[in-house]
This record gives C-alpha cells, sequence and structure tokens, in this order.
C-alpha cells in the first residue's frame, strides 16, 4: 500500500516541478490552467493555446496567422552585438499568412523572459540576427517569412519563454518555452 502511495506522491510532484519549469500560460481572454482550476475561457474571436508551447512547435490564431518557433540555439555574441553579453539564444520565427487579408509583420512583437525577467535582445548583424528587418512589409495571404531574433540569456542552460503576440492591440498571444 505504501509504495503505491508513494508513487503517486513522486508523479505528482514530477507534474508539478514539469508546470513550474515552463510556468502556465496566462494572457487576458485566453484559457489557461492554474492550481488544476480552469479559468475563463477564450475571448471571442482568440485562439489560445491552454498552456505553454515547447520550442519547435507552432500555433495558429483565429485570423489565420500561424507562428512557428526554431528550438534555440546558443551562440557568443560578436565583438560588435549589442548589447555586450556572453551568450545568447537565437530563434528562427516563422511566421505564415493563411487568413484572407495581408498580414502587417511590424504588429508582431515578441518578448524573452528569463525567471519572468524581460530579457534583452541581442542585435548580431556579423552573426545574422537584425531583428526584424521587414517590419514595414505585408505578409499577402498564403505567403510566409521568417525572421532571426536572439536573446541575452545567462551563461548557464536556463528555462527561456518567448511571448509572441500577432497584433500589439490584440489580446491573442502564444508562448513558447524550454531550455536555452
Amino acid at each position: 500500500m505504501a509504495p503505491a502511495r508513494t508513487l503517486k506522491l513522486v508523479l505528482a510532484g514530477c507534474v508539478l516541478a514539469a508546470a513550474a519549469a515552463c510556468g502556465v500560460h496566462q494572457a487576458s481572454g485566453a484559457a489557461t490552467v492554474e492550481a488544476g482550476v480552469a479559468a475563463a475561457q477564450p475571448a471571442k474571436g482568440v485562439s489560445a493555446p491552454e498552456h505553454d508551447l515547447t520550442f519547435g512547435d507552432s500555433h495558429t490564431f483565429s485570423d489565420g496567422v500561424s507562428i512557428t518557433v526554431s528550438n534555440p540555439k546558443s551562440f557568443q555574441p560578436s565583438a560588435s552585438a549589442y548589447p555586450h553579453t556572453g551568450r545568447a539564444a537565437a530563434f528562427e520565427i516563422g511566421v505564415s499568412n493563411d487568413g484572407t487579408q495581408p498580414y502587417r509583420l511590424s504588429e508582431l512583437t515578441v518578448t524573452g523572459l528569463v525567471k519572468g525577467i524581460p530579457a534583452t535582445q541581442v542585435v548580431d548583424s556579423t552573426q545574422g540576427y537584425s531583428g526584424i528587418i521587414d517590419a514595414g512589409r505585408d505578409i499577402p495571404p498564403g505567403k510566409s517569412v521568417w525572421v532571426n531574433l536572439a536573446f541575452a540569456v545567462p551563461s548557464a542552460s536556463t528555462q527561456l519563454r518567448l511571448q509572441l503576440k500577432p497584433e500589439g492591440a490584440e489580446p491573442a498571444m502564444v508562448t513558447f518555452c524550454g531550455p536555452a
């Protein structure tokens, strides 16, 4: 009897640790699960996952815009990088417009978080990380673009979260999470 109970407690602890590693996605109007209690339903027209996605996954919003975030690539920024940092994590972010209207890339906001604190975006043109360089560009329906972004991270491996909003004024947001 006691070993079965111990196994259940260990399993519950593992589940809680895994959830805490990436955190729980919470956005205004998004469905979330916190401490086993379901929160509010998604706002009308908002498509948001009930939890953080992992790097390498994709998410499609209700307007047809889908976002894919690659696994992070750790690198040492060059001497010309700004700001100067010892290590950064780089991502390829794919934005596809499967909707019916053009999508303005300048609406996309990407925020990196390490331990809940915003991570600084690193610009290292020498290595191909210049930010969203085509921000004024519209993505026509049926087309996709890839942008390369990098964020400063601690020298030791850490959990990193990327929060992406396809439109700054809208509540729809998706969070990707994993080790970096």
